[in-house]
């Protein structure tokens, strides 16, 4: 099925530009929903699960490279984008651990800074079970302050060793662990509700995260696919393989 980018009005651009972040409906069809989420849940998909299914998997491609994407991404971010990596994010009932409030710049350093996502709710998800939360404004405000994940129960905690390699050539490896954004005031945070298909896109210096799952039977799924336009660098040696978006 061919799907026709509707691009965003001055509004919308001037909003995710002032907020950090956007919301927009109908990204997905529930048939696209329903087909990502039934593919997943058999197992069989090809090849080692990382941050780069996109290349492998034609499912993963499908949503990564989606004209709907796409199109409002070459809106915000260039006219010549490239993904960065994607993530599926199945959240169980119950108490499913969420991500804490960080900005992806401290995990995916990039120079100059075009790093945006787009993440795409595949269930309903609001703050019952564990949808997106934001900042508004938090994105012309600099790198906050951060330290490790304090609730666990909440969140979830991993470190691990990145290898980097800058412009030059020059490489080092670095420490990175779970971030969680220290003073912010819970006034500051909006804690979004995302229907099944539509999709939040923000900026990699947008606060965001998001909350254990508290619903007893609802799980919060969703896809976030992260892009940069072409000129820019990234650090990290496992990103720096970087695919022109379609």
């Amino acid at each position: 099925m061919s799907h026709q980018s509707t691009p965003l009005t001055e509004d919308q651009v001037t909003s995710f530009h002032n907020e950090g972040y956007l919301v927009v409906e109908d990204l997905l069809t529930p048939e696209e929903v329903t087909s990502f989420v039934e593919y997943e849940a058999q197992g069989d998909q090809p090849g080692p699960r990382g941050l780069q299914n996109h290349k492998i998997d034609a499912q993963w491609a499908h949503l990564a490279h989606h004209p709907k994407v796409a199109g409002v991404v070459r809106q915000l971010c260039g006219p010549t984008p490239r993904i960065v990596q994607t993530m599926y994010m199945d959240k169980a009932p119950s108490g499913g651990t969420g991500v804490a409030l960080h900005q992806d710049t401290h995990y995916i350093r990039n120079e100059p800074n075009t790093l945006m996502a787009c993440w795409i709710a595949l269930s309903d998800t609001d703050e019952e079970n564990g949808g997106l939360c934001v900042v508004p404004g938090s994105n012309s405000k600099g790198l906050f302050e951060f330290q490790r994940v304090r609730d666990t129960e909440e969140h979830t905690s991993w470190e691990q060793v990145y290898p980097m390699r800058d412009r030059s050539g020059h490489s080092w490896d670095e420490t990175m662990h779970s971030f969680d954004i220290t003073g912010l005031d819970k006034e500051d945070i909006v804690r979004l509700s995302v229907p099944s298909g539509a999709g939040v896109f923000f900026t990699g210096m947008t606060i965001h995260g998001s909350f254990a799952n508290r619903s007893s039977n609802r799980p919060r799924r969703a896809f976030a696919t992260h892009f940069i336009e072409e000129s820019t660098w990234i650090y990290r040696q496992d990103l720096q393989d970087t695919t022109p978006l379609r």
